[in-house]
């Protein structure tokens, strides 16, 4: 196996992985309400949407190549990092109290 195979396999291999963020980011920003973006401080649930649907759009697409895929990619991580840590919120308290009851 020669060096271009492995590095065109590890190639391959982040680049999978690095989709597989993105398609993660934009289906978690879906699941939440948009009175949980509101809640939050943020951007607006479609902004969230648009942005990172374009992210994953312009994976598929060859054009600009690296450079629209770094600023995918950091959307991604910035929206998984940062936002999804504040539409979570605190655990609701349903399941609070049946967390202390099994404990």
């Amino acid at each position: 196996m020669g060096v271009l195979q492995v590095e065109g396999t590890v190639g391959l291999i982040v680049y999978f992985l690095l989709l597989a963020v993105k398609i993660f980011a934009f289906g978690s920003a879906l699941l939440y309400s948009s009175a949980a973006y509101e809640a939050a401080g943020k951007l607006t649930k479609p902004a969230w949407c648009i942005i990172l649907g374009i992210g994953v759009a312009l994976t598929f697409i060859p054009i600009g190549g690296l450079t629209l895929s770094l600023i995918a990619t950091l959307t991604a991580f910035v929206y998984l990092h940062d936002l999804r840590p504040s539409l979570a919120g605190p655990t609701p308290p349903s399941t609070a109290v049946l967390v202390r009851r099994n404990a």
